[in-house]
């Protein structure tokens, strides 16, 4: 059945999970957008990402559901199906997802063939490898495929783009200073990650602190409140002087990407919120599928990793050694060569 988008007033897109799921899909929302000027385009995430869109401005609405409560969800699907959708595309794949999916009562709904319920869908792309006749596909490529797949133009691949509101930048120009920093030098790093198998050396960032010092650059690390241990003993390894902040929200965190000279972090959201505002960035990889999750980017970017024969991997914990050497093999002196090829660039 094929859709005849010149009746399409309304479209959904589901996109649940993590921050940088939620940065990924933009390129999918600005095809979409591109495609259809005029229809009401909207946009289904988890309710503690949800601040990552704040402004994005090719999107009508930001729905929002949390995984945590059931009568959050049912709530949300109420809101979703009395908006009369013509088509939701499930870029997640996950039961939750398919649940809003099928809610939404669109007549065109759209996903892989893969997924569990594949059923409640009446358009099904076998795969983005077979839709880019690739081995391998970018998230970013993956999400695409399905739109191009139903017929949305999507063969200039979009990168991804976050939007930093002119009173979000003037906010975050007003914190920077209070604290003493007015230099544009600024370096955002990010030392913190989900898994051991993807979190680099505290002592490595604090080299890497040490070095950008070198070159006049200020470092501004961002972490969670959890992860504010991180911060502590980055500041015992390094006689630099930084600034570290773990109550900084997403928007701020965006909008200070936006005004940094260099990213430099684990394979994580925050890299690629600060790819998606065009800031050089530095990634390092442990046991994160490279082809699948690097920058999406035509920012100047590198990413930085040792291979191992077992890469990649689940990375919830290292199956092959007593520690994940694929992160720790990784050598300072690369990414700090790394840092200066993206500074050449910018």
């Amino acid at each position: 059945m094929l859709i005849d988008w010149t009746k399409v007033k309304r479209v959904l897109v589901v996109r649940l999970r993590s921050i940088g799921d939620t940065v990924l899909s933009t390129p999918s929302l600005i095809a979409l957008r591109r495609f259809l000027p005029d229809a009401q385009i909207d946009i289904l995430l988890e309710d503690w990402v949800a601040p990552v869109l704040e402004g994005f401005d090719t999107v009508d609405n930001v729905l929002t559901v949390s995984r945590k409560s059931k009568k959050s969800r049912f709530e949300t699907a109420r809101q979703i199906r009395r908006n009369k959708y013509d088509v939701a595309f499930n870029l997640h794949g996950g039961t939750t997802a398919t649940f809003f999916v099928r809610v939404s009562g669109a007549r065109h709904r759209v996903g892989f063939a893969h997924y569990s319920y594949k059923f409640l869908y009446n358009h099904l792309l076998s795969s983005s490898a077979d839709y880019w006749h690739t081995e391998f596909s970018h998230s970013a490529e993956q999400q695409l495929a399905l739109l191009g797949f139903v017929g949305v133009p999507v063969e200039d691949k979009p990168k991804s783009r976050l939007v930093v509101t002119n009173a979000k930048a003037e906010e975050m120009n007003l914190f920077l200073h209070v604290y003493g920093i007015d230099d544009e030098k600024i370096a955002l790093i990010h030392p913190a990650a989900a898994f051991d198998t993807k979190q680099w050396s505290t002592e490595n960032f604090a080299k890497v602190i040490d070095y950008l010092a070198s070159r006049n650059i200020f470092s501004v690390v961002v972490a969670t409140p959890k992860e504010e241990h991180i911060i502590n003993e980055l500041s015992q390894k390094t006689s630099t002087v930084f600034h570290g902040f773990t109550n900084l929200s997403l928007p701020e965190i965006t909008a200070l990407a936006a005004r940094s000279r260099v990213f430099v972090g684990n394979d994580s959201g925050i890299a690629h919120i600060a790819a998606a505002v065009g800031a050089p960035s530095v990634v390092v990889f442990g046991s994160s599928n490279i082809n699948h999750w690097r920058p999406w980017t035509d920012a100047p970017s590198e990413i930085v990793y040792e291979k191992l024969a077992c890469q990649p991997c689940a990375g919830y914990f290292c199956k092959e050694f007593d520690a994940p050497q694929c992160i720790l093999s990784v050598k300072t002196e690369s990414v700090i060569e790394a840092i200066e090829k993206v500074l050449a660039k910018k």
